[in-house]
């Protein structure tokens, strides 16, 4: 399991973010709330990459879920430490340190924290939208069906194939995954072997699926440059993919 060059590459969107920071049992997070009425007993865990919550990008994505009549929580489980943004100016890191300084040990227990205090609040199902790093949380809770519904964008720290019969071994949450042309944390024999052990040889079942967006690179959904029509489009069509999934089965 590792991340890529791509993990820390990327372009700043722009616009307004709409949502707040709170502490959630101690947690710092950056929550969209929709603006009208909504399913209270429903949350949206938007499972950010290695740059976090501070990112304007991944906050624009919450509000945008919010919007769409999700109530979105997005969680800093680096505490406080991610990955510096000069990274998408060709800022040299030593990757693995890194990782190593924020493994499952230092990192889980404030997505536990933030679900308990949740739950306390009312909620009952959760949907999650796990980008790069995050979907190693995306599937470590669906592995434990602490979520009803599982959202991936180019993952990263996936175990292939082991991760995909693990989810289909243990897991009831039906699965997106938002893949694209070039990702190595993600490839396409990865993709097909998510087809051939998720949905039985199928790209699309009633609980699986798997949109792929044709010039894209890992990252998209997240940090691509929207001056890239090809990115614009995958970034849109992963989003509108994921809304309709958690409309449908959150």
């Amino acid at each position: 399991m590792s991340l890529c060059s791509d993990c820390v590459k990327g372009v700043h969107h722009e616009g307004t973010p709409e949502g707040k920071f709170e502490f959630i049992r101690g947690v710092r997070c950056y929550v969209g709330t929709p603006s009208g009425e909504y399913n209270k007993e429903k949350a949206v865990l938007f499972l950010p990459d290695v740059f976090s919550i501070d990112l304007i990008n991944a906050q624009l994505l919450v509000d945008n879920f919010a919007r769409s009549g999700f109530k979105t929580i997005a969680i800093d489980y680096f505490n406080g430490d991610p990955l510096q943004e000069d990274a998408f100016a060709g800022g040299k890191y030593d990757i693995p340190a890194w990782l190593a300084k924020h493994g499952n040990d230092q990192t889980r227990p404030n997505v536990d924290k933030v679900i308990s205090a949740l739950k306390e609040q009312g909620v009952k199902d959760f949907g999650t939208t796990g980008y790069c790093f995050g979907a190693r949380y995306g599937f470590d809770l669906a592995f434990e069906n602490i979520s009803k519904v599982t959202v991936v964008s180019h993952p990263s720290l996936l175990e292939v194939p082991e991760d995909l019969q693990k989810y289909k071994k243990l897991s009831q949450a039906p699965l997106l995954i938002n893949s694209c042309t070039v990702d190595e944390t993600f490839p396409r024999d990865s993709q097909a072997e998510a087809d051939r052990i998720l949905g039985n040889g199928e790209q699309f079942t009633e609980t699986y699926r798997r949109e792929y967006f044709e010039g894209c690179t890992h990252g998209f959904t997240l940090r691509g440059d929207l001056s890239q029509p090809e990115v614009k489009a995958g970034r849109e069509g992963s989003f509108k993919a994921s809304v309709l999934f958690f409309k449908k089965y959150l």
